[in-house]
Formats: structure tokens, sequence, C-alpha cells
């Protein structure tokens, strides 16, 4: 499982805490998206997020997440929702666009970091 020391949870005024995603596409025909592994699951597929630090824009959290955990740069695009998990946690996630522009072998949280998958939309629909 990931760990990383030091790090602080933010929460928003209701409670929630904030967390920040991206789908990432190959290119801006948005017909292959990057999945990571999940640190808890390993034999589930997510899209890269995490949670927010505190002053940090939603924006720059999800790129600096997908960047952790992904090893991923690329251009931000459009916000395309914020989600709510009210069940067993209350997160509440900011989802955006990201268009990769770079993917790295080798980044700094790689060791600890989980698998990193494309999935062709074409072929899943």
């Amino acid at each position: 499982m990931k760990c990383k020391p030091n790090q602080t949870r933010t929460y928003d005024p209701e409670g929630f805490k904030k967390r920040a995603a991206c789908l990432c596409f190959r290119s801006e025909r948005e017909d292959e998206v990057l999945l990571v592994s999940s640190s808890r699951y390993p034999d589930r597929w997510i899209v890269p997020g995490g949670g927010m630090e505190p002053e940090e824009e939603p924006g720059g959290a999800a790129v600096r997440e997908v960047y952790e955990e992904a090893g991923v740069k690329g251009k931000l695009g459009r916000l395309l929702g914020i989600f709510e998990q009210n069940q067993d946690r209350k997160h509440r996630t900011y989802v955006y666009v990201l268009t990769v522009t770079e993917i790295l072998e080798d980044w700094e949280d790689s060791v600890i970091s989980p698998s990193v998958m494309g999935i062709g939309l074409s072929d899943q629909f």
C-alpha cells in the first residue's frame, strides 16, 4: 500500500475530504484513457487522483496527483465535474480532463506507485 509521510488531509466547510483527479487521455481525440492500479485494491483499475494539500487549487492538485501516481505530465483541460462519495467516506473530488504530453519511465514516486495501463475506449464500447 502506498504511504506518504507528512501527508496533510484537507476538508471543505461541509466536512468533505478535498480530492482531485484526472481522466488522462493520450490525445485530444479522447479515445484512449490512462488508468492506474489501486494501491488499496491492486486488481482494480482507477483514474489517478488523491487528496488536496492545504492552499492548493483543485486543478493544481489534479496535475500533481497524476504526476505522482502515474509519472505523466500533460495539459490540463476542462473540469468534468465535482463528485461526492457519502457512504463510507465523505469525499468531494474535482475531476478534470488531462491530455498527456509526456510519460516518464522513472519518477520520484515510481517505486511506491501502482501500475499504469492505457485503455482504448473504442475497444470497450
